[in-house]
């Protein structure tokens, strides 16, 4: 699929005393966040709406007004770069009350990870991200218990660095209501099944992070069969929270120990998150062309020293 246009004629709208503009006439001015899925199920590109027909959205209060939850992502593609890094230098990068999740001593996991929201609640965006696993919080046992049953399960923990966008809606959303370290940049994500490729541009308007490799063969699942889910912990207005997304997998592909990939480093927030990881070795390349997912509001969560 290709962007929006830049110039389309825009509305402005109040997200908790913020006002952002999005597209005139688009998901959001619409529906605000309650789209009819009958009427979904007809838009282009659009898979299916059978896995969203099982989640039902509830209204809540949140730092950015009253919102619906979950915010569904209706046709979306992904990339994952997963490499090792020093559990040292996790640590150093992470609160106190986290620990990394680690494949062997001293071993954890760094991902960067390119995002393309083609139909969704918010509109069109595109987003990009560092981010560490962490062990489930609070929990006590072994870590290779919590490796293990983060990879049988497919349900990972994490705590993200940095998360670029390319909207303000979703900055807003992501920083104020999520706590999430977003800001907006010019980010251009390209994901088929040939090849996947990401430009994430600093405030100088020059290279944060780019990315660019052959996409791994692709495999497809019907609706529900793969379904993985991620918590990720953030800490908003002093508080620790919670949030779930699910992500429905319908054309996904791996290759582990991949070639022919190249990853820039440049100048900007991404790229000193990334730096400071100090990644060692790429060890797996995830790439989904076809997708949806849930991401629900942020709950309260009891975070415990985990050091």
């Amino acid at each position: 699929m290709t962007s929006p246009s830049t110039t389309e004629d825009t509305v402005d709208v109040d997200l908790g005393g913020r006002l952002v503009s999005v597209p005139r006439g688009g998901m959001f001015d619409r529906y605000r966040m309650d789209a009819p899925l009958d009427e979904v199920a007809a838009m282009p590109g659009v898979p299916g709406v059978d896995f969203f027909r099982t989640l039902p959205k509830t209204q809540v209060q949140s730092p950015i007004g009253t919102t619906r939850t979950p915010n569904f992502y209706y046709a979306m593609a992904s990339a994952r770069l997963t490499m090792l890094a020093p559990s040292r230098a996790i640590r150093a990068r992470i609160p106190s009350e986290l620990a990394p999740l680690e494949i062997a001593p001293g071993l954890g996991l760094v991902s960067v990870m390119f995002f393309r929201y083609d139909v969704c609640d918010i509109d069109f965006y595109t987003e990009a991200a560092v981010g560490v696993a962490v062990r489930p919080a609070r929990h006590g046992g072994r870590g290779i218990a919590d490796l293990a049953s983060a990879l049988a399960n497919d349900h990972l923990h994490s705590y993200v660095l940095s998360l670029p966008v390319n909207t303000e809606i979703a900055q807003v959303r992501g920083h104020d209501g999520y706590g999430f370290p977003k800001w907006v940049t010019d980010l251009q994500v390209s994901i088929d099944s040939t090849r996947t490729s990401a430009h994430i541009a600093n405030d100088a308007g020059g290279t944060d992070v780019a990315f660019t490799a052959p996409t791994p063969a692709q495999k497809n699942f019907t609706s529900g069969a793969r379904v993985s889910t991620l918590t990720s912990y953030t800490r908003r207005d002093g508080a620790w929270h919670s949030t779930l997304n699910q992500t429905n997998l319908l054309t996904t592909g791996t290759s582990l120990f991949p070639r022919g990939f190249e990853l820039t480093v440049g100048e900007g927030r991404m790229a000193d998150a990334l730096r400071s990881l100090k990644p060692l070795r790429t060890i797996r390349f995830d790439a989904t062309t076809s997708a949806q997912a849930a991401l629900h509001m942020p709950v309260p969560f009891s975070v415990g020293s985990a050091r």
